[in-house]
């Protein structure tokens, strides 16, 4: 049970669902903290290698950890906390197996990309469902091996109830993440999970489409310009839904909007220092490609897709690059820059104003 009285981090028994990209990083860092961790995934050859060599986690940082891995067939007992790093995509059949693993008292904190907390409250129930977002990127490169795209001081963690209550299972779950970099409690978890929304339907959706990692977004004219229209169009979005989201890395996105009014290069500078950080992240959908899985595109982008019309709000760069990312997954098109002439950016006054 995750409450007041247990504060021995070594007591909780935590299961980390979903040892991809993501999961591999947070697995071994949790497991040299000297927590009890089992990391289950689904992939066979990706958790005899867990098991056998242990996690290995390259890019910007080195280690190999070892850690206890298992298949889902494989799980036995309760869990108190389950980090929850499945693609949206298995949520179904994922939720309804680790289920079966939680009592009343457990926990499930979802750090999925997109707005996931009610699919997942569903599944399992509202009162054992917390969520966050992840600020850090990793690339999966083959079997217990994990390449960490971002520097181990952005490795942070924005998490909350899904109320917005200051709770003693989230300051645990905080104190558990702070083993594998550096979370924060918020009170605004919806106003989180749209702030990082925009960061993967603009830069995540074009790495995909074009094939590309963050950093050659920000280096191409007309690509930025790309990526700032689809902010743009999910901060209109959130507004016309009365959703306040929340700072990204310090800048409130509202305001990347009121600079881009008064002059448009100040604005796309202040986009290059949000990403500059993270320029060697590539997108998780377009890993997903690559591995010739479905991607999460109906959950990020098509959810974008879906809220504006919602809110009756117009997102045609957003529109154009899920519709690519469709016809990427068909096969008819592959991920590559050159499709960076596929996208019509309209200009800045479309967004705000002449």
């Amino acid at each position: 049970m995750i409450s007041k009285n247990l504060r021995e981090l070594g007591s909780l028994r935590i299961a980390v669902l979903g040892a991809g990209s993501l999961g591999t990083v947070v697995g071994a860092l949790l497991s040299k903290n000297n927590l009890d961790v089992t990391m289950i995934d689904a992939n066979e050859k990706n958790v005899s290698a867990l098991n056998e060599k242990g996690a290995r986690v390259t890019g910007h940082l080195e280690l190999v950890q070892k850690v206890r891995a298992v298949l889902p067939e494989g799980v036995e007992g309760f869990f108190d906390l389950v980090i929850y790093l499945v693609k949206a995509t298995f949520d179904d059949i994922a939720l309804s197996e680790i289920s079966r693993h939680m009592t009343s008292d457990s926990a499930l904190i979802t750090l999925q990309n997109g707005v996931p907390e009610e699919r997942v409250a569903r599944i399992i129930g509202k009162e054992r469902t917390l969520g966050g977002s992840v600020g850090w990127g990793a690339t999966w490169l083959e079997p217990g091996v994990s390449r960490l795209t971002s520097d181990p001081d952005d490795m942070t963690y924005e998490i909350g109830e899904v109320d917005g209550e200051i709770t003693d299972r989230i300051e645990m779950v905080k104190e558990v993440l702070d083993k594998a970099g550096k979370a924060s409690i918020s009170t605004n978890l919806l106003g989180v999970r749209w702030t990082k929304l925009l960061v993967n339907v603009a830069t995540s959706g074009l790495s995909t489409v074009l094939g590309c990692a963050y950093g050659d977004i920000i280096d191409d004219e007309k690509a930025i310009l790309a990526a700032m229209a689809i902010m743009f169009e999910t901060i209109l979005t959130a507004k016309a839904l009365g959703i306040k989201m929340e700072p990204m890395k310090g800048v409130d996105p509202a305001v990347v909007l009121q600079i881009a009014k008064e002059n448009l290069e100040n604005a796309k500078n202040v986009v290059k220092i949000v990403y500059e950080p993270h320029r060697d992240i590539k997108a998780s959908m377009l890993q997903d490609i690559e591995k010739g899985i479905p991607c999460e595109v109906d959950s990020l982008n098509g959810y974008l897709s879906r809220k504006s019309k919602e809110a009756e709000v117009k997102t045609p760069v957003n529109d154009r690059v899920t519709d690519l990312i469709k016809e990427i997954e068909k096969g008819n098109l592959k991920p590559s820059f050159e499709n960076i002439s596929l996208i019509e950016v309209p200009g800045m006054e479309y967004y705000v104003g002449d």
